[in-house]
């Protein structure tokens, strides 16, 4: 999680180039950031000129000036407040100096603890903790992080059950937590606590599921099984689970928790391997983790979740690496042989979707496969969030609020959740709503500040609701992270409906950004 440095009446979030004046957001320049951290970091200290200009322009020779004009640009937003001398001291013929109120550190606004506490459903409520790795071996976490993996897959498919997704509660991972507070902080009744000791072929793994109203536990088990029958073991612990928290479950609710699997447990161990690769959306990381996902479907060609996740990676390639064809083609030749064999796989269902809705614009077919993603696991965020941004991009403005706002709820810490306030901002502003466009914008920067698309839609909600000058700082900040961005291209790329693409690209204009 980021560092806030906090001074005054104002929070500077470094990561996400945004400086808080109490709520009220501006964004800064990439350059201002980097020279108000050190200044921030160095509070009460002379910092030199050259200190200050390896830290905003590294590796370059530039003139003073430029550091002047930039520290009056600090002054001119601190100086809403006091007067600029009370914040930066200019020292002639040496640097600057921050003299303004104590400067203190404080964790991210997107740490748990200071969440509000999340009322509970109208229906049964889960949440399913990291499993802690025994094995004494830390590249077998991946395997601890699958066993969760399928068994939150196994109880989302229960529709009377609401099931927090394994990705928000990923953040509790290596913390001793209260499974009270966690049951506050992500709104659930019931917390599935456990651990994983892989040795040779065998694997041991304990549960325990707490009442998190009242921290009692309401049972715990042990389970001692070779690696050969993993999955049946899975399906054994989703089971106990859901007929603990409702006895009078019925026998067709029971059967749905259990899948087809794949009957190659090698390739099933590559595909855990490669997931935080895929879910990266780096161009880098995909790329490693296509070398795993070709392993999988060579071994098993009929692999759907193998497809769907190689899928995403040549998406991701598409339109972050240089909108290759064949980038494109091959994201919509694995997402449908996700589809023709991944019929009962939520997971594999949803990324096929996304990527033929995205990069083939079959939109029949992509929303076909949310549906039908939905349908097996009612409680699935990610689907929500990729089925969100999909009908935002389509300006399908009510339904993309909606999904969007449903993902968030479903899993409030999900990595994925600067995706579904995409969602939510291309919803808002289709519907001119462009303070709430504005506000959706900015809580995306700051979940993920290295994604360009998320400052495009923030300049352009910017711009139409009047604020240009920190529009111009947020489309600053997508030439510097996607050099050779054209907004057509990425309209074109994602079939952006035509008036809200001509609505978009207007606002971007006024901030210079290039067709």
């Amino acid at each position: 999680m980021a560092t806030i440095y906090k001074f005054g009446p104002f929070r500077l979030d470094a990561d996400a180039g945004i400086l808080f004046r109490d709520d009220e957001p501006t964004v800064l320049g990439q350059r201002g950031v980097a020279l108000l951290r050190l200044l921030l970091e160095r509070a009460g200290t002379p910092v030199s000129k050259d200190a200050l200009m390896d830290a905003a322009w590294p590796g370059l020779a530039v003139e003073d000036g430029n550091l002047t004009v930039q520290i009056a640009a600090l002054r001119r937003v601190l100086d809403e407040v006091f007067e600029a001398n009370s914040w930066i001291e200019t020292l002639p013929r040496r640097g600057y100096r921050y003299v303004g109120p104590t400067v203190g550190l404080e964790p991210s606004p997107l740490q748990p603890n200071v969440w509000a506490s999340l009322a509970l459903p109208d229906k049964p409520s889960i949440a399913v903790l990291p499993f802690v790795n025994l094995s004494g071996d830390a590249e077998q976490a991946y395997f601890a992080d699958g066993m969760v993996d399928d068994i939150v897959t196994g109880l989302s498919r229960i529709k009377w059950l609401f099931v927090v997704a394994r990705s928000s509660t990923a953040i509790y991972k290596g913390r001793t937590v209260d499974a009270k507070a966690v049951g506050r902080e992500v709104g659930v009744r019931y917390v599935l606590e456990g651990s994983v000791r892989r040795v040779a072929n065998r694997v041991r793994i304990t549960t325990q599921l707490v009442d998190a109203s009242s921290g009692t536990h309401v049972w715990v088990e042990r389970y001692d099984r070779t690696f050969d029958d993993i999955f049946a073991l899975q399906d054994e612990i989703a089971l106990a689970v859901v007929g603990t928290i409702e006895p009078g479950l019925r026998v067709a609710e029971i059967e749905r928790v259990k899948r087809k699997r794949p009957e190659n447990l090698d390739a099933y161990d590559l595909v855990l391997q490669s997931q935080a690769d895929v879910f990266s959306g780096m161009p880098q990381q995909v790329t490693k983790a296509l070398v795993l996902l070709d392993r999988a479907i060579s071994m098993e060609p009929a692999y759907a979740l193998a497809h769907a996740y190689a899928a995403m990676c040549h998406h991701c390639l598409f339109l972050r690496a240089g909108l290759s064809e064949a980038s494109r083609s091959a994201s919509i030749q694995h997402a449908r042989a996700a589809i023709t064999h991944g019929q009962d796989d939520a997971l594999a269902l949803t990324f096929a979707g996304f990527s033929i809705g995205m990069d083939g614009h079959d939109h029949a077919t992509a929303f076909a496969a949310v549906e039908a993603a939905l349908a097996l696991s009612p409680s699935s965020a990610i689907t929500y969030i990729v089925g969100g941004v999909m009908y935002g991009w389509q300006g399908e403005a009510a339904r993309a609020i909606e999904w969007g706002s449903r993902a968030i709820r479903l899993s409030p810490f999900d990595p994925w959740k600067w995706s579904a306030f995409h969602a939510l901002t291309l919803g808002h502003f289709n519907l001119g709503r462009y303070a709430e466009a504005i506000d959706a914008a900015y809580k995306s920067v700051q979940l993920n500040p290295a994604h360009s698309i998320s400052y495009m839609l923030l300049a352009a909600s910017l711009v139409k609701f009047g604020r240009i000058e920190e529009a111009k700082s947020a489309a600053a900040r997508v030439t510097e992270l996607q050099p050779a961005f054209r907004y057509s291209q990425q309209f074109s790329g994602v079939d952006c409906a035509a008036a809200l693409a001509a609505a978009l690209g207007e606002a971007l204009s006024v901030v210079g950004l290039s067709e």
